[in-house]
């Protein structure tokens, strides 16, 4: 091989070589594009402690090292509450079970007067098995979602559910020191959420 022809080799093997680092650190360095809200805190959000479906005692802080998704709503809800859960259930799916166990998703009923823990035992775990329906006396839900902004109100009306709770329809997602990062609106997809997710998780 003579000389010319090896300078071309090697700039043929520098080129593509080039090109493949492009490739693959292209998405790694340029900024990532969320889906929701994005909150830079730096402390952790309040604690809160409630009783799980399980009948459990626990406490917000007990998930650290988890990544921890909460969504405010009821069981009685006719359309977002289980519209969402589906949605969060397609997104445990979506990343797989390895990376769903590092997520928790707590769901806080914001309708203690129906919801005990044996109606949120047959609720959560419906959508996605690890699901954990959380309840409370008025005071401690209140603890829970005044802090992070949740609103709730009953709302009377005719009919066979007497009445129903107008709430807040966003997702938070805390990372796995407990910090607040992301609000995801209502009707995010499942799609989006997983992808979220992934970035925090990899």
């Amino acid at each position: 091989m003579n000389f010319n022809l090896r300078i071309v080799v090697v700039l043929v093997a520098v080129v593509i070589l080039v090109v493949v680092g492009v490739v693959v650190l292209m998405p790694r360095l340029s900024p990532q594009i969320f889906h929701g809200m994005v909150l830079q805190a730096t402390e952790p959000a309040d604690d809160f402690t409630l009783t799980a479906h399980t009948g459990e005692r626990v406490s917000l802080s007990d998930y650290r090292g988890k990544h921890v998704i909460l969504y405010f709503g009821y069981t009685f809800c006719p359309d977002v509450c289980p519209l969402t859960l589906a949605d969060l259930g397609q997104a445990m799916r979506l990343i797989g079970e390895d990376k769903a166990e590092q997520v928790q998703v707590l769901f806080v009923s914001v309708d203690p007067e129906r919801d005990t823990p044996e109606r949120l035992s047959h609720y959560a775990p419906a959508f996605y098995p690890t699901f954990l329906g959380l309840t409370g006396t008025e005071e401690e839900i209140a603890n829970a979602a005044t802090p992070l902004g949740i609103f709730y109100a009953r709302n009377e009306v005719e009919g066979a559910s007497d009445y129903l709770m107008d709430h807040t329809a966003s997702v938070t997602m805390l990372d796995d020191k407990g910090r607040i990062r992301l609000i995801w609106p209502f009707d995010t997809s499942p799609e989006f959420m997983a992808e979220d997710l992934e970035y925090f998780l990899r």
